[in-house]
């Protein structure tokens, strides 16, 4: 990316809204400008079209060059697939693209292969590239049918675009609506962003409260300068739980906005893990390296696009807190769970610590409590999706602010139950076998208590024998708010290429439930340790998730991922800092490099043609002529001269030996003391 945070950005607006000045504002730095036109010239006799055209003209500098592709709208695809690093485009602007790509003179045509050519060229650009276009989907439906043709391609290309793009702004009545994130350096963002996304969520971090966003420091200062644990607290919002606040980020399906089953995320980058595995055996490391942490520097070179990964800078952990009611909570103190949250909220308790040790923030996320579900739901369709779509939103938060790495913890009373109840649902466990054992206050084990959580467990799932077993059904019948927040959480994070460390029941049952809405969401997921919960160790085996260590804790969920979290940071420091490994040196019997000469310092077996070594086969069969080609590499011999004629081809035999010189085929050859071999 370029150095103000993106390489490529889609400007949308409507139809007079600024759009065009506010791309021109975004590359208005850059030295040179290639503007790509590609509206077609138009009726000589519109004279309104013409001075539209004559005022786009008089605001470029003149430095900027022009080039048109009206003629072959294909022709776009290529101007961006070969412009370099150096380079900047403007093309303004993609809706008198597509009504020239409509044109019946360039058809018959595959508009939607030319589109996709697009899109793949600026995936693969190293230029940085502007592109303007109108947004028309706000607009009634075209009577036309044209005109709803017009429309239709328009979409579809700026969906296309947008979705190939770094940076996504739409424009209404000049002021910027940044729709991916903005470049956190730029002059152009919006200040009032971080406020208008604090009244949606309820909760924003301390610093984007306490200071204006145009004065916030960059990430490298904000990581110097909040070294304690962030404690966000709940702002006034819109009426009701701020869980339940609308969001307009989701992907756009037939039905509306919603979070449903077989969506298309991103994937991690499929070469740069296995480029940094193969960078990491060329370190200069004594031993075997860094052993099963190896894996961590592939995970981090995946998801972040490069073969020499960085440290996570900026770390949230977000603590769900969401109880489970009846047989779930068997043996929870009541209260303790919410005493636990308002600990973490003070910046008080394990987790906070821990977090402060590794200077990553901490945000408590109340999820909404669940029904007993052993005898109704534990949450109604509509709660889920509300819920699904805060976790989501907590993702995007989290992007927008520049969290490099997620971490999801979780104290909520019955989660062990209702992270069990999920694994039999869509792993086919037995609940016993993956429920965790109950212990108290004092260190007790509470049999009592697992065996009437595991009767909540039977009793659900015989409760729901019958029921859809796909993913909002199981959240709905068994999951729960904070299994469910937890899913959106891990879906959203997925949309925006964060990763995610797991570490405990409830992260593990979201990332089985995550699988069935999206199954790229796994492949962005790292796990700590299991900390010897079975649970954690089975949706461990089913989602492919290897532990990394075996640390133990049980201090409560997210408390092995912050123990580990300062090693994970010291592998990928080390992996990036350290050199590659030197060439080894050879030598001979007598300390010399290969090539040099003895006694007399002369470079016996230098080649002057091309800088190799040229071996002279011996003559087998007795005394000869002494060989005339240059003398063989390595120590000079003490015996008689190498007889036979010289070779003419490429040297490709071994040199002589030190010591005497074989006298013959019948002679054995004379043993190598110091085991060394020229060549």
């Amino acid at each position: 990316m370029s150095v103000d945070g993106w390489n490529t950005v889609l400007v949308l607006g409507g139809i007079r809204s600024g759009k065009s000045e506010f791309a021109e504002s975004l590359v208005a730095d850059a030295p040179t400008v290639r503007y790509v036109a590609t509206s077609a010239p138009g009726d000589p006799e519109d004279a309104e079209w013409a001075a539209r055209l004559e005022a786009h003209r008089s605001r470029r500098p003149g430095s900027w060059t022009t080039e048109e592709t009206a003629d072959d709208p294909r022709r776009l695809a290529d101007v961006v697939s070969s412009a370099g690093p150096n380079d900047t485009l403007l093309v303004d602007d993609l809706g008198g693209w597509v009504t020239v790509l409509l044109d019946p003179a360039h058809q018959p045509a595959d508009d939607t292969a030319t589109i996709a050519e697009l899109a793949t060229a600026l995936r693969d650009c190293p230029a940085r590239v502007v592109l303007v276009s109108p947004e028309v989907g706000l607009s009634l439906v075209p009577t036309t049918p044209l005109g709803r043709a017009f429309t239709d391609a328009l979409g579809a290309a700026n969906r296309a675009v947008a979705d190939a793009c770094d940076a996504v702004v739409l424009v209404v009545a000049g002021q910027a609506c940044w729709l991916k994130p903005v470049p956190r350096t730029t002059a152009t963002a919006v200040p009032a962003q971080a406020g208008q996304a604090a009244q949606m969520t309820g909760t924003v971090d301390a610093s984007a409260r306490s200071e204006p966003a145009a004065a916030r420091p960059d990430d490298g200062e904000r990581e110097a300068a909040l070294p304690d644990v962030l404690t966000p607290t709940a702002t006034p919002g819109p009426a009701g739980t701020p869980w339940a606040a609308p969001t307009m980020a989701l992907p756009v399906v037939a039905t509306g906005l919603a979070i449903q089953a077989g969506m298309e995320l991103p994937m991690p980058d499929e070469y740069s893990g296995p480029q940094a595995t193969e960078r990491l055996a060329t370190l200069d490391v004594p031993g075997a390296g860094l052993g099963v942490l190896e894996r961590v520097v592939g995970f981090a070179a995946a998801t972040q696009g490069t073969a020499t990964p960085a440290p996570w800078g900026s770390v949230r952990v977000l603590l769900l807190h969401g109880d489970h009611a009846g047989g779930a909570a068997a043996g929870s103190v009541p209260g303790e769970s919410a005493r636990r949250a308002a600990q973490a909220r003070a910046g008080q308790g394990v987790l906070a610590r821990l977090a402060a040790e590794s200077g990553a923030s901490l945000q408590v996320v109340d999820a909404p409590t669940a029904e007993p579900m052993e005898g109704v739901p534990a949450l109604d369709h509509e709660t889920v999706e509300k819920a699904l779509r805060y976790g989501w939103r907590l993702a995007e938060e989290a992007a927008d602010a520049g969290v490099q790495l997620l971490v999801l913890a979780s104290c909520g009373a019955g989660a062990d139950a209702a992270a069990a109840a999920v694994l039999a649902a869509t792993a086919g466990a037995e609940p016993p076998a993956v429920l965790g054992r109950v212990v108290t206050a004092n260190g007790e084990i509470d049999d009592a208590a697992w065996m009437r959580r595991c009767a909540a467990v039977r009793d659900a799932m015989h409760r729901t024998r019958r029921s859809p077993r796909n993913a909002k059904d199981v959240l709905a019948e068994l999951g729960g708010g904070d299994i469910t927040v937890a899913t959106g959480v891990l879906l959203g994070a997925t949309a925006r290429r964060i990763p995610v460390l797991l570490d405990g029941p409830v992260g593990l049952a979201a990332g089985m439930v995550s699988r069935d809405l999206a199954g790229q969401a796994r492949h962005w997921c790292l796990l700590a340790d299991c900390g010897g919960h079975p649970a954690v160790r089975l949706a461990a085996d089913v989602l492919g998730l290897t532990p990394l260590l075996d640390l133990r804790l049980d201090l409560g969920e997210g408390a092995n991922a912050l123990a580990a979290l300062p090693l994970l940071r010291s592998v990928l420091s080390l992996a990036a800092a350290l050199p590659t490994r030197p060439e080894p040196t050879r030598t001979g019997p007598g300390g010399e490099e290969p090539g040099r000469g003895g006694d007399n310092g002369e470079d016996d077996g230098e080649d002057p043609g091309d800088g190799e070594p040229d071996f002279r086969e011996p003559e087998p069969d007795g005394p000869g002529p002494a060989t005339t080609g240059p003398a063989t590499t390595g120590p000079a011999t003490t015996g008689p001269a190498t007889t036979g004629p010289a070779t003419t081809g490429p040297a490709t035999t071994e040199p002589a030996l030190a010591g005497p010189a074989p006298a013959g085929p019948d002679q054995p050859a004379q043993p190598d003391p110091a085991g060394w071999r020229a060549g």
